[in-house]
């Protein structure tokens, strides 16, 4: 198992992994969970997949995707959009209640956004552990490297059974929402965890 944090910068060093990834997330997202997210060329994609973003990939020695995981600065902007979360509270996306905060969604240089997290659902069960506490490993690492303190992200609002096993301290930032399944925004601490 392996572990790449891709940029626009440094795609053309991975061969097809990006778009491996992105086929993966539509394999996921649009064809197993039946969600209703743009896709071309058998890729899923949205308008958060700008250079300004990050792509951390857990995959075999053979390019296939097993997790993935897309981190965007709350900096960052592009149009009428900024991240997801922040765009969702301000009303822009159908899907996901503008009400999925208790506080006004943060913007600054040391709070990142991981979204579109997720194992791939072919992953055997007995892998699957192993697997998610990698690609939070990875997470936490890119998102330091990047200057992240903290990341904020939309998780299955089971995430308090599992938190600890993956070893970072995480808070819920909002109430539990209807959003493909009840989620709640959760603000993950890489301050203190994955050293």
């Amino acid at each position: 198992m392996q572990t790449t944090t891709l940029s626009f910068a440094n795609l053309h060093n991975h061969g097809e992994l990006f778009a491996n990834m992105l086929r993966a997330r539509r394999e996921l997202f649009i064809v197993h969970n039946k969600w209703n997210l743009p896709e071309a060329m058998g890729m899923e994609y949205d308008q958060y997949d700008t250079p300004a973003s990050r792509w951390v990939v857990v995959h075999d020695e053979l390019g296939r995707v097993l997790a993935g995981n897309r981190l965007t600065p709350t900096t960052t902007r592009c149009g009428i959009y900024s991240y997801m979360i922040r765009d969702a509270q301000r009303g822009l996306l159908e899907t996901i209640p503008s009400d999925l905060l208790y506080e006004e969604a943060p913007q600054a240089d040391h709070i990142w956004e991981s979204s579109r997290l997720f194992v791939a659902h072919d992953v055997p069960a007995s892998q699957r552990r192993a697997v998610h506490a990698r690609l939070i490993l990875e997470l936490g690492n890119a998102a330091r490297s990047l200057g992240a303190t903290h990341c904020l992200t939309l998780l299955a609002a089971t995430w308090p059974r599992w938190c600890d096993r993956v070893g970072v301290k995480m808070k819920g930032m909002g109430p539990v929402i209807e959003a493909e399944g009840a989620h709640q925004v959760v603000a993950m601490d890489f301050t203190q965890s994955l050293h």
